[in-house]
Order: structure tokens, then sequence, then C-alpha cells
């Protein structure tokens, strides 16, 4: 169900403009009916200034009338708040992160030049200039710019930057990179499980040939030192 666009100012006016009961005004708004009475009771966390559906064109005069005439009504709502739309532009990025962004840039043009000026700034939110300007290092600060991982810095995510690095080696025809990062860390750890569940397999042997004790249980663990 549509909800009013300032639901809890709405329920505020509807409760001090109104003689509309708790239960309608919390369905209308999408609130439960204990934060309407805490309206109402000026209990709320915070004090509320009514919003005017009518003069919003959310409701008219004549839904809340039938609402007063019948407690049962479910108010039904005139016209349904737009919904806000972001205008296309570069990526919105906080003030904090903004002093991060060279250094994001710097790492891409680095580590993967084939990624245009284009692409570049779409994905982290900056201007063809400062790009540029940090590709030829005429930068006015490029003494202090230091190449970083842009999804470390929090200027964008990991999927987005893999994305627009594959979409951009696809558009220069080169192959696309593999992360072997973890490779070895990988095969150390598929060893190592391979070596546990071995000897698990050889402790389950010898306790059913008879071989050994079964390991004695301490506090619910195995005890090491039990054989």
């Amino acid at each position: 169900m549509a909800q009013p666009l300032m639901p809890h100012a709405t329920a505020s006016w509807l409760v001090d403009n109104t003689a509309l009961s708790f239960e309608q005004i919390a369905t209308f708004c999408g609130l439960h009916i204990l934060e309407v009475q805490a309206i109402a009771d000026d209990t709320a966390a915070t004090k509320l200034t009514g919003r005017d559906p009518i003069r919003a064109h959310e409701l008219t005069q004549a839904e809340i009338e039938k609402g007063q005439a019948d407690p049962n009504y479910v108010l039904k709502m005139e016209r349904e708040p737009e919904a806000a739309t972001r205008t296309k532009g570069p990526r919105y990025t906080p003030v904090s992160k903004r002093s991060d962004k060279p250094d994001g840039i710097a790492w891409i043009v680095r580590n993967h030049p084939e990624v245009s000026d284009g692409q570049i700034g779409k994905l982290i939110g900056t201007t063809r200039t400062t790009i540029a300007a940090i590709r030829d290092k005429s930068h006015w600060n490029i003494a202090n710019i230091v190449p970083k991982d842009p999804v470390t810095l929090g200027l964008c995510s990991q999927r987005e930057l893999d994305a627009t690095i594959a979409k951009a080696a696809k558009a220069a025809g080169l192959a696309p990179q593999v992360d072997t990062r973890f490779e070895g860390d990988r095969e150390a750890l598929l060893d190592q499980l391979r070596t546990e569940r071995e000897e698990a397999a050889r402790v389950a042997d010898a306790i059913a040939n008879g071989e050994m004790e079964a390991p004695a249980m301490i506090g619910g663990f195995v005890d090491p030192f039990k054989r």
C-alpha cells in the first residue's frame, strides 16, 4: 500500500486535525498503532511538525470525512508521492572520500591502462580533466598522489571495478585477467584438509580394529593427549 511522503508528520497532522481512529491513521501512514499513540500523547522521540496531506494532494477532505463516519473505513490515497530520482551525472562521493579520488584514479591508470577516461569517470565520479592530468602527471598535487586500490578506498565496489576492467579488456581485445593471488594458499589449504581427512580415517580404522582406544571427551571436546 502506498504511503505518504512524510508518514510521521502526516500522522501528527491527522491526529491534531481529524477524528480518525489511531488504527486508520496508522494504516494510512504505514506506521504501528503504538507510534500513532506516542505522537498523540506527545511521547514520541522527536517533536513533529504536522504535514497537511490535503495540501499535498495525498488525501481529500471527502476521504477524511468518510473515515470519520466509519471507523472501519480504510483511507485511500488521492495521489501517490513522486519517487525521488537521481539525475544523470557523476557518481556521488562523500566529502570525506573525495581527497582519495586521485589515488584511486592513479591506481587504475597504472594497473589498467586499457580502461578509458570515460569509464574511470563513471566508476569513481570524477572529470576527464582530472584523469588526463593524472595520466600526463600534470596534476597540481601529483607529488602526493599514491596509487591505491579504489575498492579499499571505498570509491567503488569490487564487482563494479571488475566489471569495468572486464569491459575495457574486451573492447581492447585483451585476454581476461585471472586472479592468482590466493592460488598458493588455496593449494596449501586443500593439502591440509586432505591430510586431516586421511588421518581421521586412519584413526577410525585403528579404533575399529582395537589397535587404539577411542579419544576421551573433556567438556564435549576430544582430549588430544588420550590415545
